[in-house]
């Protein structure tokens, strides 16, 4: 019987970590979000697609509202593509996890090189903050409680947005309203450029460093959930390790949380309902945006 269920235990293993795998290979291409798509529920929240937050065809969001939200905390959730590619719709199995957690999720486009270039995608990002911040609350959300979130590229420009005033104060509604920023597998702190297609996105040498989220790093940071893989080969784990020492030492807070054994593109395949026993991400965020303190106005 124990050699029978130890047999059956390193089967359902080994099936576990195979789905990963060729989950992880698949993501390098559309069809692999095609594939977590498929196996994503449709049920528990209405889907509003292709809602325009600016005139250009990149400037659309879709909005997933929870059945029965009320007052419930917005993610704002951007993805990653390397500045250059990704669409809102690959990201439905993102998008359900949170949603099934009783949160509004919006998932936007932006442009993207090369179209353009440093920093149009974060002043397209902040014109989507700002379009969510102002409508939460006609599908349920709570402006209140806005979180930023993303993944790769799509941290970055989410981590700018909460980090350089600039952003968010020309879209309209300033820093103050992003209450708390979840990273995964960020890069916050990536110069010197090596590769010739970032050295054009980000421009001279001279204007990068702006470009550095770390760089940007004040008292008034909101706080800080940044998950990343030890065994990430893209985006070197040091970025979110840096940044959350930078949090800290200018009187912030950031938590770290780097799992072992999971790289760049499984952190991200795990919230999606097949994976999320594999790394638990969604775990992590959902207890970070749960303990988040209510705004004053929710207190008095």
């Amino acid at each position: 019987m124990a050699s029978g269920l130890g047999k059956a235990t390193a089967l359902w293993r080994g099936l576990r970590l195979s789905a990963l795998a060729a989950t992880s290979l698949l993501l390098g291409g559309c069809s692999g979000t095609a594939v977590l798509n498929a196996l994503t529920p449709e049920s528990g929240y209405q889907r509003h697609v292709g809602l325009d937050y600016g005139a250009h065809e990149r400037q659309r969001l879709d909005l997933y509202v929870p059945e029965g939200a009320a007052d419930a905390p917005v993610v704002v959730f951007f993805y990653g593509g390397r500045w250059q590619e990704g669409e809102r719709a690959d990201y439905r199995f993102a998008a359900q996890a949170l949603a099934s957690r009783g949160y509004v999720v919006a998932v936007p486009d932006y442009r993207l090189y090369p179209e353009v270039r440093f920093p149009a995608f974060v002043e397209d990002a902040a014109a989507a903050v700002a379009w969510i911040h102002a409508r939460a609350a006609d599908y349920g959300g709570d402006p209140g409680r806005l979180v930023l979130a993303g993944h790769s590229a799509g941290a970055h420009i989410a981590a700018l947005l909460a980090l350089d005033p600039q952003y968010l104060e020309s879209a309209g509604p300033g820093r103050g309203v992003v209450r708390a920023f979840i990273g995964l597998a960020g890069p916050y702190d990536f110069l010197p450029l090596r590769a010739e297609d970032l050295k054009i996105i980000f421009g001279p040498s001279a204007e990068r460093p702006r470009s550095q989220p770390i760089n940007h790093v004040d008292p008034q940071a909101p706080p800080m959930l940044l998950l990343h893989g030890r065994d990430d080969r893209l985006v070197e784990p040091g970025n979110s390790r840096r940044l959350a020492q930078a949090v800290t030492e200018a009187g912030g807070s950031a938590r770290l949380r780097l799992f072992d054994n999971r790289g760049h593109v499984s952190l991200v395949a795990s919230l999606a309902r097949p994976l999320r026993f594999h790394t638990p991400v969604l775990e992590a965020m959902g207890r970070f945006i749960d303990g988040l303190e209510a705004p004053e106005r929710e207190r008095l």
